[in-house]
């Protein structure tokens, strides 16, 4: 099992990295893929069989890949990233919203649906009359 994107790749597809960047990426590469194969496994879907039958599909993990190792380079260290922030000063109001509270390493339902792994539910209701009825 290969990683799905690499260093060069974040380099060429989104934006040059510092050389500590850089060794962080080496890091999180193999773990974001990880986390990518196991969230096909949960489907049911083999995510290096995919790649490997269709180069349109490899770009497209390739692209969550590298999309989710830089949200992981762009968290300040120590502090959550903050999507939607509002203040105001009369009466005092702070209001953040967090992707990712938890902090960990994450698939957002964005690259979840971009993978094609979005689950499937399909229910049955039994309307059935009962005795009193």
């Amino acid at each position: 099992m290969s990683d799905f994107a690499t260093v060069d790749d974040i380099i060429n597809l989104k934006r040059e990295l510092t050389a500590q960047e850089q060794e962080r990426a080496g890091y999180l590469i193999p773990v974001v893929s990880n986390i990518v194969r196991e969230q096909g496994k949960a489907t049911n879907k083999d995510i290096d069989q995919m790649v490997s039958e269709s180069a349109s599909y490899a770009d497209v993990v390739k692209s969550v890949v590298v999309g989710v190792v830089l949200r992981e380079l762009d968290t300040p260290a120590g502090q959550l990233p903050v999507t939607q922030q509002t203040e105001s000063t009369g009466g005092l109001s702070l209001t953040y919203s967090l992707p990712n509270a938890s902090d960990t390493i994450r698939l957002w339902p964005s690259d979840i649906k971009l993978l094609g792994l979005r689950k499937q539910r399909i229910g049955v209701i039994e309307f059935w009359e009962g005795e009193d009825e």
